[in-house]
């Protein structure tokens, strides 16, 4: 007989599942409801979780509310650095040249949020604005910043991705929502003194954590994926 822990998951579990994973998305508008420090601790402890290479867990977490969250917002919005011109002189997290079928799917993606804004094409500063509700976390309660040693390797960003993932189904578990924000990164040299970041750590991404406001348009918006046709190869033996 199987161990309990090696048991496969009741279809109950395995609903629960699938729907936090299946829910989660990039909410873009956040009510003001706090959300308590046990929540946080709570999602942050079952997303460490997460596999790393040998277990180096090369995550590092600030998190940020209030009167701190707001100086970060501050630092990036009077900074003068507009986001067409920040560099990203870290790590780089798009292609230089954007090509098939990502420069599609990266067009319908922004086509798709200015639509249900009403924003057009042309409307660049509404566009820039839209972008800078980045730098107040989209409103939400809480603001998080994520860093990494620099002197790590490819591989321990690649557990890092899935430590992220964790803490945003985590989140959905508990009824909460996220956006992952690498519009923080280029923005580093201001990030630093707010939260004492040192020039070990590189700044990763920010994320947003609250309560999903549903009575604005922007989180009516929805992304879609493409089929498994696309991008899987079942590898038959014999072939």
């Amino acid at each position: 007989m199987l161990a309990p822990e090696n048991q496969v998951s009741s279809l109950d579990e395995t609903s629960v599942v699938d729907e936090a994973i299946a829910s989660r998305r990039s909410v873009r508008a956040f009510l003001p409801d706090a959300v308590d420090d046990a929540t946080i601790r709570d999602i942050l402890n079952v997303a460490a979780r997460a596999p790393s290479g040998t277990n180096m867990q090369p995550w590092r977490v600030y998190v940020t509310r209030g009167a701190v969250k707001q100086r970060i917002t501050d630092a990036i919005l009077n900074s003068g650095i507009r986001a067409e011109k920040a560099e990203w002189d870290e790590y780089k997290y798009y292609p230089d040249q954007f090509f098939e079928p990502y420069l599609t799917r990266r067009r319908a993606n922004g086509f798709g949020l200015y639509g249900v804004l009403g924003i057009g094409r042309r409307e660049v500063d509404r566009m820039r604005a839209q972008h800078d509700r980045n730098f107040v976390f989209f409103d939400a309660p809480v603001g998080m910043i994520f860093t990494i040693d620099r002197r790590l390797n490819q591989g321990s960003w690649i557990d890092y991705g899935m430590f992220l993932q964790n803490i945003m189904i985590a989140a959905r578990a508990r009824g909460l929502h996220t956006c992952p924000q690498a519009a923080f990164a280029p923005y580093h040299r201001q990030i630093r003194p707010v939260l004492s970041i040192t020039d070990e750590e590189v700044v990763v991404c920010g994320m947003a954590l609250g309560y999903e406001d549903t009575s604005k348009p922007e989180n009516e918006f929805r992304t879609d994926r493409a089929p498994l046709e696309e991008w899987v190869t079942f590898v038959e033996e014999g072939e």
